[in-house]
């Protein structure tokens, strides 16, 4: 038979969603990051395929 779980308290609860939130906060960081060295041309680890801009007339 299923038995409910106990209820988690305040202090955990909180400590959980900081890590959840943290974790977000990395990736989020890590993106800009990523994006940021891709604009600027500094990527050491991304290649990007430079395309020619070419006007057709």
């Amino acid at each position: 038979m299923a038995v409910p779980k106990k209820r988690t308290s305040m202090s955990k609860k909180r400590i959980h969603k900081n890590i959840w939130k943290r974790k977000g906060w990395r990736a989020a960081l890590k993106a800009f990051a990523l994006a940021k060295s891709l604009s600027t041309g500094n990527s050491k680890s991304f290649f990007v395929r430079q395309l020619n801009n070419q006007t057709l007339e």
